[in-house]
């Protein structure tokens, strides 16, 4: 019995992959993956400025190869973030509100003086401050209604000379390009700490229903470019990106989650996909009501995204994304993810 023991023992010792090892393995392959993505961002915000007019004001005809350059520098910058925010953030917070907080939240901090050069690096910055200027014309209404009532608020607007042109070239677009480079280079194996990490994924999860909410009151994140549904894919893609890097060590742990996981992130790429290939969510109904929706609303295209949305990220039903996610970090010994 004793010789059989020491087998058993033996075998266990030398055969199995512990806990350690599966840690050390995920923190490995989230440096090398989230540097790819940052330094696509970093890539992306330089591609922005380079675009950048100087020495005039914008002109819509004169300037419009460099907006179109500029757009399309911005939506590369918006895809490398979200891939790896909810991973990120929770270590690098600062750095997260710096380069990804709205309009709004800045306004909060700011207080009723608010931020009155928009063009410049201080008040409000990051990518959401750049994409305000660069798509100020085709802002929809229900966005400047929203933030019209905030204290604080200044309208958006391309730069009007070649002072604001020229800020916004060497202040707004640098400092997003030092904050990204800085990110870069914090992001190293000793600052990796992975419970904080899988609950941020958790938390980015539970935030899909939060978009789509807001979006029927102009509050949402990419507000001007009228980017949500861009957002929630590149957001779903980067979590699955990171998930797919715990997995062997979810699978050593047995059970269902993983494939409950799984299926979940399968039914959210379903409904992204079923709601069009564009940047938009669909139309909100202009009766519809987050709170108390009505079944002829539910039933529209946008209806049936936000029940679908809900359900696949509900923390309180089991099977969903967020539930099973969680169960996950019970599993692994990471803190749960609890919605405020």
């Amino acid at each position: 019995m004793k010789k059989y023991l020491s087998l058993v023992l033996f075998v266990i010792a030398c055969g199995g992959t512990s806990d350690a090892d599966y840690k050390a393995d995920v923190v490995a392959g989230m440096q090398d993956s989230i540097s790819v993505d940052l330094q696509n961002l970093i890539t992306a915000a330089q591609a922005l400025q380079a675009a950048a007019p100087t020495g005039h004001g914008w002109d819509a005809t004169t300037d419009a190869a460099a907006l179109i350059s500029m757009k399309s520098a911005w939506r590369d910058a918006r895809i490398a973030y979200e891939h790896v925010e909810g991973a990120t953030a929770p270590i690098f917070p600062d750095e997260d509100y710096t380069m990804d907080a709205r309009y709004d939240d800045f306004l909060a901090k700011l207080g009723p003086a608010g931020d009155q050069d928009l063009f410049d690096d201080q008040g409000a910055t990051g990518m959401h401050s750049i994409e305000r200027i660069l798509y100020a014309p085709t802002i929809r209404q229900e966005v400047i209604a929203f933030e019209s009532q905030l204290p604080g608020y200044k309208a958006a607007a391309w730069p009007t000379n070649a002072d604001e042109a020229n800020e916004f070239k060497t202040k707004l677009c640098q400092k997003l390009i030092d904050n990204a480079q800085q990110l870069h280079a914090e992001w190293t194996p000793a600052n990796i700490d992975i419970g904080p990490a899988f609950q941020g994924l958790v938390g980015l999860m539970n935030e899909q229903k939060e978009k789509v909410n807001l979006a029927a009151t102009g509050e949402e994140e990419s507000r001007y470019a009228n980017a949500t549904l861009f957002d929630l894919r590149n957001n779903l893609t980067g979590t699955t990106k990171i998930y797919d890097l715990f997995q062997p060590w979810i699978l050593a742990k047995g059970g269902d989650m993983d494939s409950h996981i799984q299926a979940g992130f399968k039914t959210l790429d379903d409904l992204y996909s079923a709601s069009g290939q564009g940047d938009a969510l669909p139309a909100t109904p202009e009766t519809w009501s987050s709170d108390m929706p009505t079944a002829t609303d539910l039933a529209t295209p946008f209806g049936m995204l936000w029940t679908g949305v809900h359900t696949a990220v509900d923390p309180t039903t089991s099977g969903s994304v967020v539930f099973e996610m969680n169960a996950v970090a019970v599993e692994l010994g990471f803190p749960e993810f609890v919605e405020q």
